[in-house]
């Protein structure tokens, strides 16, 4: 575990790209989860895939929660292992796994019993709202099997390990590949399920992932017996709450604002979600390589300021706004060569097409202040100031983004919609910039221990 922790030395460029190319795969396997399901759904008709649409708001809305746990584990843990804490590391990595796995049943059992309000508020009604139905009841059984693995892995990340979180990403990404048509479309045996497959082949792959995420954790000494009272644990539970929290509220604020943006989107009809469904799944690859810096500067700023390395955290937060806006330019170029190729991949109906070709060309050239953005969010987590992050994020969603798109589309139709999240996007990522410089400047005069100095110890009972 200490071979993995050594974030506080070497070159910082290279040790970031070190920590993003595999978080980049990580993050392949995670979008690509959505762009599998989508390319076979696709298939199935316009109907389904409007289906998908509906439901994006709300498979992202969990996996921000998700992540936003992780997140939090992740920054506490990697501050542990900054101050050599091993035995903290432990338990702490015990304790996030636990409350995931509280979550997601908490989760699992509230989406089950609001399916039909919840999506119907979306706009989503008739045969669409049945194919809802028929995935998501699936899909929301399995949640303690989607979130628990991401979970783990934030433990693996905090010491230094990003590949190895990769590794089972990929290798859960193939097994839905394969499972994908066999219950979508069936084959021998398997009976077609239709949408009801997709959701069935992505908790069969999830499981999967659990059971490597919790073996590797178990032969590291990481996750280890450890018995915890009540109070112990949910002293464990508040250490990364204090940054989960905010984390996953911010986290949870895109696909929320995403939720209002597709009911306006809803008033253009049923091909136009299908497409905006596509284009945000696209959108979701698009800037994964922006994300996968933004995670891969948690561990690192979290050791680095947990070590009182300071100049090193301010010097890694500059190379990573450098690195995230060459990449939004540079993926903004290439929508432009082969935007409508990609579109009709997934769907061939004119208007969905139309609409997709559209959202990238308005708002794929913001992508630049988007990376910004992302990159000063994930230093506040990592520096535990999660609640300046979440308000970047309502920045950006809320006073921005939602209202603009309302006028946009009164104003100028759909394409409003997508103006509005072009200037949200630019607006935020130039504060969220400014903000951080302010900020820092008033951290470096404080001393890093301090605020540790108020965090509960635990104790822990040998098993």
């Amino acid at each position: 575990m200490q071979q993995k922790a050594r974030l506080t030395e070497g070159p910082v460029a290279r040790t970031l790209v070190r920590l993003t190319m595999p978080m980049v795969i990580a993050m392949f396997a995670m979008v690509g989860f959505n762009l599998v399901d989508t390319f076979y759904v696709g298939q199935l008709g316009t109907e389904q895939l409007a289906a998908m649409g509906f439901t994006l708001a709300v498979v992202m809305a969990v996996n921000s929660i998700s992540q936003g746990l992780g997140m939090g584990a992740t920054a506490v843990v990697a501050k542990a292992i900054g101050r050599r804490d091993t035995e903290g590391v432990r338990r702490l990595t015990l304790g996030a796994i636990l409350l995931g796995v509280t979550v997601a049943s908490t989760i699992t059992v509230t989406g089950l019993v609001t399916i039909d309000p919840l999506f119907g508020a979306l706009g989503a009604e008739g045969t669409v709202l049945e194919h809802v139905r028929a995935y998501m009841s699936i899909w929301f059984l399995g949640l303690p099997l989607i979130i628990v693995p991401q979970t783990g892995n934030s433990g693996l990340r905090a010491t230094g390990d990003t590949k190895t979180p990769a590794k089972i990403m990929i290798t859960a990404l193939g097994i839905n590949a394969v499972l994908d048509p066999l219950f979508i479309f069936g084959l021998g045996p398997v009976p077609a399920y239709g949408l009801r497959g997709a959701a069935i082949a992505t908790v069969i792959a999830q499981a999967c992932a659990l059971v490597l995420a919790l073996g590797v954790l178990r032969r590291r000494g990481i996750l280890t017996r450890v018995r915890m009272g009540a109070g112990e644990l949910l002293a464990s539970w508040r250490r990364v709450l204090a940054v989960g929290l905010p984390a996953a509220v911010t986290q949870l604020i895109t696909p929320v604002s995403t939720g209002v943006i597709t009911a306006i989107v809803a008033t253009y009809g049923v091909a136009a979600v299908a497409g905006f469904g596509v284009a945000g799944r696209l959108e979701m690859f698009a800037v994964m390589v922006i994300n996968a810096l933004g995670a891969a500067l948690v561990p690192f700023v979290g050791q680095n300021w947990g070590a009182g390395n300071k100049a090193r955290v301010s010097r890694a937060v500059k190379v990573a706004l450098g690195m995230a806006a060459g990449w939004g330019a540079f993926v903004w170029v290439l929508s432009l060569v082969g935007g409508r190729a990609v579109a009709g991949v997934f769907n061939d109906d004119a208007t969905v097409i139309a609409t997709v070709v559209s959202y990238m060309a308005i708002v794929f050239p913001s992508y630049a202040l988007l990376g910004a953005l992302v990159t000063i969010t994930n230093s506040l987590n990592a520096l535990h100031r999660a609640v300046h992050s979440l308000v970047l994020s309502v920045l950006r969603m809320f006073v921005l983004y939602v209202p603009l798109a309302y006028a946009g589309s009164a104003l100028y139709g759909l394409t409003g919609v997508w103006w509005a999240a072009l200037v949200a996007n630019g607006v935020a990522g130039v504060v969220g910039v400014l903000w951080f410089r302010h900020l820092f400047r008033r951290m470096e005069a404080e001393a890093p221990v301090a605020e540790w100095a108020e965090e509960p110890e635990l104790e822990v009972i040998p098993a």
